[in-house]
């Protein structure tokens, strides 16, 4: 199946104004950085996460879980849950390797294991930010296979902030580190096309029965 082809197929069910949306923020998606996300059980924060990813545009979450599910309040998302794919694994390193073999550097955000300051990181390849839960913060477990780890400088008497509040301030340093970097860090133009069709889809009533009757209609 020709994902250009199915592409313009789906665009004939967009609004103008809907595709033009898609194609413009399209085109400055980056997976560079892969939030992921530890066991997160408080739907307030998962839903303010996927919103911060989104508006730096990063479009993919990775939800680990195993006592809570990844379950965004959709008030709280403002949409955001339209563009951004969660993809759901078990909370283990088994799924840590399986990211690593991606491609992805694994990078715990927390003070210790000689913690790298995010103001002063530098991005050089491709990493996957990981998030503790809230009480328990990043694992020792996680902590044991990270390659390395990275902290937030704090100026008071609090020690951390709230998941949902790192999360947005790591993905947001990170992306103006990428802005004034010469890294490609853009998707590849498969992955870009794979993103509009998901986003097509999502933007349009009954989209994946549509999807799904056109894929069988032309399979070949």
């Amino acid at each position: 199946m020709n994902p250009n082809s199915t592409y313009e197929y789906l665009k004939q069910f967009l609004t103008e104004e809907r595709r033009s949306k898609i194609e413009h923020y399209a085109q400055e998606s980056s997976d560079f950085v892969l939030p992921v996300m530890e066991d997160i059980y408080q739907f307030r924060n998962a839903a303010a996460i996927v919103r911060s990813v989104e508006a730096c545009g990063f479009h993919k979450v990775v939800a680990m879980e195993k006592d809570n599910f990844f379950d965004p309040n959709l008030k709280v998302t403002k949409g955001a849950d339209t563009w951004v794919e969660v993809e759901k694994m078990p909370r283990t390193i088994e799924s840590l390797k399986n990211i690593k073999n991606r491609g992805y550097k694994i990078v715990a955000v927390s003070a210790e294991n000689n913690a790298k300051m995010l103001p002063d990181y530098k991005v050089e390849e491709p990493i996957a930010l990981v998030f503790g839960t809230e009480w328990e913060g990043t694992t020792d477990e996680l902590l044991d296979f990270a390659d390395e780890t990275l902290a937030i400088p704090m100026f008071g008497f609090t020690k951390s902030f709230n998941v949902s509040v790192a999360a947005a301030i790591c993905m947001y340093e990170l992306k103006q580190k990428l802005l004034k970097s010469d890294i490609d860090y853009k998707l590849s133009e498969e992955k870009l096309l794979q993103l509009k069709i998901r986003w097509a889809v999502n933007s349009i009533k009954s989209g994946k029965e549509i999807l799904e009757r056109y894929q069988s209609e032309n399979f070949f």
